[in-house]
């Protein structure tokens, strides 16, 4: 590798940028700055101060076929030109310089507090404020909307109009698009004369602005350091990880779509495409996955069939997903593809629905490298009771909350050893490892816990019936009906009783219940909503089957006594999570049990 690095005129970056000499390859972020941040940067830039260095990438590598485009807000007349250099560090910040420095259109940027609302700005500086001594330059820039105008009073008063020149002119504001064209820096400074009639304190503010603010610009360097198109794809890449200095990390899938960048491939559209081809799914719980799920799992997926092969290790660190070969991953793809889908649909009939409420999106990468890998070598999940012991692994990862935070090591051991059980072996080092207390379900009280919901999986699993219609809640209608999970017996009665929190708003007392079920409830008493049940034509077997379905005792909730109501509740929850997991629950007699609810549940 050789690199050259030397310090550039401004001036000269901006106009590479502007004819596309210079431009970014294809995998490179979008700009992303707020309109802080261009104020920030341009604060630096009037202050004199450096703002780090900008890395090129000579084109023209023969072993290196990234493909590239231009700067954002650049004319796309110049797309046709091939670049001369590719920035690999520096992208952000010479956007910025661009499209507020150099560019005649508005700069399209977003509100610092909503990076969703796109909003057009141009930038100013006020003259008169910026040539004194000790002036703070950042009080010194304006933002101004794309109209030029700034107003109050829901738009209905204009405090300052600088739509023509010479409202420019007469508010003594300088449109810094201009700074880097002579030609308009000098047409600029004629016009404003002329609209002064040349008055003494004009001329001398003008010429304090010249000396002071746009000579030094003009002057203004940046170190580039300049890669020569013989530096090796390794050597980029690497380089491309470290020089990462815009403030947000770069992801393991944006490494990764530069690494195959090079050989040219578009990992981006690939994982487009991928997306694509999950929205086709009836339930989809992975359109909000993050794309390196996707890279972890095929990690798993390659180092589990080389492990059999040759006995190494099975990973999906970010070290080896950054070592996994284009080749490898092509030749998996699909079969990954079809494996997320086949975990999608297991998850949906084990009774999630929806993405908030799948206890752990991370226990997917490992499901979906196992569907995938038994579908293209064992097909093991096909014999008698390999679902079931598939179903088992998933509770245990669920319940013994074994899922949360970095999981590397764990995704690796299991897609191992679900494979080595299902094949007749040991049971994998989840199953093993979990466990659940019953005292634990106390502290279950809002979606933030994998278990929380995990149990109302459980009880979606069973199809239960609505309260008040008697309906099947299947997938259909718990996403039409707007299903939440709600309070069985209400809330405002177990504060008005007294009742121990813990035992009225933990996961013991709630279930899923349709939008309008819960407004018929409406926080009566049990006994008085029910008779609502009644009312809207279910016979008392009919009411009885329903509550039954939500793993409730009819009888006790009738009675509105809520301690057995709980007690019984807790022991049904237990019940259907030891069969889930296919081991015993803990706790179910211990002192602290019995103390909270009088008796071994």
């Amino acid at each position: 590798m050789a690199a050259q690095s030397n310090d550039k005129d401004l001036s000269e970056l901006l106009k590479k940028v502007h004819n596309g000499t210079w431009q970014l390859p294809e995998f490179q972020r979008s700009w992303v700055w707020d309109d802080t941040r261009v104020i920030k940067l341009l604060e630096s830039l009037l202050s004199g101060y450096p703002m780090g260095a900008i890395m090129n990438l000579e084109h023209g590598n023969n072993s290196i076929n990234f493909k590239y485009r231009l700067f954002t807000g650049v004319d796309f007349k110049y797309a046709s030109v091939a670049p001369e250099g590719l920035i690999l560090d520096g992208q952000q910040r010479l956007t910025t310089l661009y499209q507020s420095l150099f560019s005649q259109k508005p700069v399209k940027t977003c509100l610092p507090t909503n990076r969703d609302r796109e909003i057009e700005r141009y930038y100013y500086i006020n003259m008169q404020e910026i040539v004194k001594d000790d002036t703070d330059v950042l009080d010194c820039l304006l933002s101004i909307p794309a109209d030029k105008k700034l107003k109050e009073d829901i738009g209905r008063t204009i405090t300052l109009d600088l739509s023509t020149r010479d409202k420019e002119f007469e508010n003594f504001y300088y449109p810094v698009n201009i700074l880097y064209d002579p030609v308009e820096v000098g047409n600029w400074m004629t016009q404003y004369y002329q609209f002064h009639n040349y008055a003494p304190d004009a001329v001398k503010l003008y010429t304090d602005f010249l000396q002071k603010v746009i000579t030094p610009l003009q002057s203004y360097k940046i170190p580039v350091i300049q890669l020569t198109k013989d530096t090796s794809k390794e050597a980029v890449c690497q380089i491309f990880e470290n020089v990462n200095t815009g403030g947000v990390p770069l992801t393991v899938f944006e490494l990764v779509t530069a690494i195959y960048a090079s050989d040219g491939f578009n990992l981006r559209e690939d994982w487009e495409k991928i997306q694509g081809e999950f929205k086709k799914l009836k339930v989809n719980l992975l359109k909000k996955m993050e794309p390196h799920y996707f890279l972890m799992a095929m990690s798993l997926l390659v180092s589990y069939q080389k492990n059999l092969a040759s006995g190494s290790a099975v990973t999906c660190k970010k070290r080896d997903i950054l070592r996994m070969s284009l080749q490898d991953y092509k030749a998996n793809s699909d079969a990954l593809v079809n494996g997320f889908k086949s975990a999608n649909n297991f998850v949906v009939h084990l009774g999630i629905y929806a993405t908030r409420d799948l206890p752990y999106e991370t226990q997917l990468i490992p499901l979906a490298a196992i569907f995938a890998f038994d579908e293209a070598h064992g097909k093991l999940l096909n014999l008698p009771n390999a679902k079931d012991k598939l179903a088992h692994w998933f509770w245990c990862g669920v319940f013994g909350e074994l899922y949360g935070g970095a999981n590397e090591t764990r995704f690796a051991t299991d897609v191992a050893g679900v494979h080595a059980w299902l094949n007749g072996g040991y049971e994998p080092d989840t199953v093993q490892r979990s466990s659940f207390n019953a005292i634990r379900l106390l502290s279950l009280t809002t979606r933030n816990s994998a278990a929380y919901k995990g149990v109302m999986a459980l009880i979606l699993k069973e199809s239960p019936l609505d309260f008040m219609t008697g309906q099947n809640m299947d997938v259909a209608s718990y996403l039409d009906e707007k299903t939440d999970i709600h309070h069985i017996y209400p809330e405002i009665q177990c504060q008005n009783a007294g009742y121990p929190e813990n035992k009225w708003n933990s996961v013991i007392n709630k279930t899923p219940i349709y939008a309008s079920t819960n407004r018929s409830i409406g926080g009566r008493l049990p006994s008085d909503y029910i008779k609502t049940m009644a009312n809207k034509g279910l016979s008392d077997q009919q009411i009885d089957t329903a509550l039954e379905s939500h793993m409730v005792n009819p009888t006790l909730l009738r009675s509105d006594d809520f301690f057995l109501y709980v007690t019984d509740r807790a022991t049904r929850i237990l019940d259907r999570i030891e069969k889930a997991m296919g081991k015993a629950v803990s706790g179910r007699d211990s002192e602290e049990t019995k103390r909270e609810f009088g008796q071994a549940i």
